[in-house]
């Protein structure tokens, strides 16, 4: 987590009489990962969070994986993906293993209900939309660019600004986001060398507490379900709270890209880190300054990872037959590199505009059923011509 904050009213010490104006105590919380040696945060709320009048199993939502397993890359074009729905249950799954998945989904309302991922965090990236994300920490805005990390069991909800088209990208993870090892000092601190600061993370900043009796449905995915809990009061009815463990967003457009005279590899692109993957984002940049660098990246074969690249912009170094929303699987055990003539292309060249997001697990990736209805099937042959055949859709 990226470090202490505070927000709303909170007693001079922790676990100590704290009042309503009712003479009442307010309830604690304490929320936080791995027990009680992770970070944290402890929250104050009007009426205590356990009040549940009704809970019930909604549905399953277990990942079905493509029966074809042979081996070969593969690209999925999510211009052609289903439109429509709620950011958090009409999420199309496309790629999964046990520590991370990866879900696209173009939400077109916002959601009426709270949603809670009890079994993963979540770091959503905006590729189009504004609004608010509303939760028991506050309000965070976002825009376009932003990576909205959602630790898990943090209660939230999607608010859109309806004049904005929302395309968002999402990862769960099974193990808990942070900012990678070797950008922060034994303190925690991030480094000078990182390629971003304290500075550059937002947090909610705005509190506004309901004291609302009634009905109010959370929906809870826990056990690859998901669950409805319905409490008597208004979720959001904290007062206060602090520590180190809430919402927060980075944005791609705030990663200053590390460069060098030499062609540098991906892991300078680095933004997070999971237990089992990395993400990284491919940002607007100098290419190399040597007279004979070689831009475009060169062949190389991920013998323990599989790469994911969602293409957030339509213009990539070393790809051809991609389109902005195109995410490509490159699979561990084979290798890739630039399409025909890139390498050559790429030569002299002094900038790049690309915007791109890349995740590489360390465990194989399984492809979902849902991603083959916008797949692009000769993709795992674009390397044989210099022109890369069109998209077209399976044929039932």
């Amino acid at each position: 987590m990226p470090f202490y904050h505070q927000l709303g009213s909170i007693p001079r010490k922790r676990h100590i009489v704290f009042r309503r104006p009712d003479g009442g105590l307010y309830a604690e919380e304490l929320m936080g990962h791995e027990g009680f040696v992770g970070t944290s945060s402890l929250l104050y709320h009007t009426y205590p969070p356990t009040t549940v009048k009704s809970a019930r199993r909604v549905r399953d939502v277990k990942l079905e994986a493509d029966e074809d397993t042979s081996l070969r890359h593969r690209h999925f074009l999510t211009a052609r993906a289903k439109k429509g729905g709620s950011a958090t249950l009409d999420r199309i799954p496309l790629l999964f293993n046990s520590d991370i998945a990866m879900f696209y989904v173009e939400p077109d309302a916002s959601d009426a209900h709270c949603y809670r991922n009890s079994q993963a965090d979540e770091v959503v990236y905006v590729a189009e939309g504004e609004g608010t994300l509303e939760s028991v920490f506050g309000d965070l805005p976002y825009r376009a660019g932003d990576y909205v990390v959602i630790h898990r069991n943090i209660t939230h909800r999607w608010q859109h600004d309806a004049s904005k088209p929302q395309k968002f990208l999402v990862m769960e993870s099974r193990g808990h986001v942070r900012f990678p090892k070797r950008y922060r000092n034994d303190f925690g601190q991030l480094l000078e060398g990182a390629p971003f600061s304290e500075r550059d993370i937002r947090r909610p900043m705005a509190l506004q507490p309901r004291d609302e009796k009634g009905e109010f449905p959370i929906l809870v995915k826990q056990y690859d379900a998901l669950n409805e809990l319905v409490l008597d009061h208004h979720p959001f009815d904290v007062v206060g709270w602090d520590g180190y463990f809430y919402p927060w967003i980075f944005s791609i457009h705030d990663f200053e890209p590390i460069v060098g005279r030499i062609h540098q590899p991906p892991p300078v692109h680095q933004t997070f880190q999971g237990d089992g993957f990395v993400i990284c984002s491919f940002c607007p940049r100098p290419y190399d300054f040597d007279p004979e660098a070689i831009p475009a990246p060169y062949n190389h074969s991920n013998v323990d990872s599989d790469e994911v690249l969602f293409y957030a912009s339509s213009e990539f170094m070393s790809r051809k037959g991609i389109e902005y929303g195109s995410i490509t699987h490159h699979p561990d055990g084979l290798p890739h590199g630039p399409h025909p003539g890139r390498a050559e292309a790429s030569i002299g060249a002094k900038y790049t505009n690309e915007l791109a997001v890349m995740m590489d697990s360390f465990r194989p990736l399984k492809v979902a059923k849902a991603a083959m209805d916008f797949e692009d099937p000769k993709y795992h042959q674009s390397w044989l011509d210099q022109q890369h055949a069109s998209f077209s859709p399976p044929t039932s």
